[in-house]
């Protein structure tokens, strides 16, 4: 289980800023399909016609978990970029903080 906080204090890359400021936390979403994708057009176009599945279809996946990728943005001059954090089954984003020697409740 990983927690990361809404906010968090780390260096900004971008032309105003090049220091340390307050970055908003958010993860990363992938962006719908763009049907106009040369891929796409070429798999539309051999698709169509008689003749069945032309291309193979992956069957043999091997990962259970993908890499969490966080969105940051500056709060001073709305600079975003991105990190990569390790690979985990369960993300949480703003969650509340472990506490240490309390019980754990069910």
């Amino acid at each position: 289980m990983v927690n990361v906080p809404k906010q968090r204090k780390t260096f900004c890359k971008g032309r105003k800023c090049k220091k340390h400021t307050l970055h908003k936390v958010t993860q990363y979403k992938k962006g719908k399909d763009s049907i106009y994708a040369q891929g796409k057009r070429r798999y539309d176009r051999k698709q169509q016609g008689y003749g069945g599945q032309t291309k193979q279809v992956f069957h043999k996946k091997a990962k259970t978990t993908k890499k969490i990728v966080l969105k940051m943005e500056c709060s001073v001059c709305k600079y975003k970029k991105q990190l990569p954090i390790k690979r985990c089954k369960h993300f949480e984003l703003g969650g509340d903080k472990k506490k240490k020697g309390q019980m754990i409740q069910f």
